[in-house]
């Protein structure tokens, strides 16, 4: 599970640094290296393998207007070349339009101060996606910290949770961030929740609530992308 593990190491040994546009990004694109290994859609793998299906290498479609999306995949645009990035089964390129979008957001600490925004932010996602192609897969994932404390780095600051107006502890606010974004639900065909610990402080430790879950929570989601996907396209 490529994308399993890429979302690990955005803590596990390293710094996070809030308010960065790249973890999405990088997270997102190992959804389409996972369906690919996956192989239950001969569609999907046989349009990769010949990079009529690309990843979004500016993560949006040519001549459409619409906000930045977290991994978008679709056919390339006629003419244009694929890129094709060593270790990687799916190419990059431009998109004509959009057959799966993902959209990612990580909540660390300070959940119900941003949850508003983020379940927002979140629909308008699934919306835009949809705008390109009202056929498109739209997936969203969202890692939701339980950690019994938390460190959080925004440039030169550094804020302790349970000090001062930091706020609580993510463990706190993990339940009814959760219970909230049940409203960002309906407009994605899957939307996961990734339950994770970290506390961003040295050695920058990561542990899933429960892995197992993880990983099937995943895999079932997978499985019916790829099902969307053979039936859709």
């Amino acid at each position: 599970m490529k994308l399993l593990k890429q979302f690990q190491t955005v803590f596990e040994g390293n710094l996070y640094r809030h308010r960065s546009s790249t973890h999405g990004d990088r997270v997102a694109q190992y959804l389409y290296e996972d369906l690919y290994d996956l192989n239950q859609s001969p569609k999907f793998r046989d349009r990769v393998d010949d990079e009529s299906v690309v990843l979004g290498s500016a993560n949006r479609t040519h001549g459409v207007k619409h906000r930045r999306g977290d991994g978008s995949l679709g056919p390339i645009v006629p003419g244009e070349s694929a890129i094709q990035d060593p270790g990687f089964a799916v190419a990059r390129g431009r998109l004509a339009t959009i057959q799966i979008g993902v959209e990612v957001k990580i909540l660390a600490k300070a959940m119900i101060k941003q949850i508003d925004r983020v379940v927002g932010d979140l629909k308008r996602q699934a919306e835009e996606f949809r705008r390109s192609n009202p056929q498109a897969i739209a997936v969203g994932i969202v890692g939701v910290n339980h950690a019994c404390s938390y460190r959080s780095v925004e440039g030169d600051r550094v804020y302790e949770t349970g000090k001062g107006r930091s706020g609580a502890h993510p463990i706190h606010e993990a339940p009814a961030a959760i219970l909230r974004l049940d409203e960002a639900k309906p407009p994605f065909d899957e939307f996961l929740i990734l339950r994770f610990g970290a506390t961003n402080r040295e050695p920058y430790s990561f542990d899933w609530v429960d892995s197992t879950e993880a990983r099937r929570d995943y895999s079932s989601a997978l499985v019916r992308i790829a099902g969307s996907y053979q039936h859709r396209f």
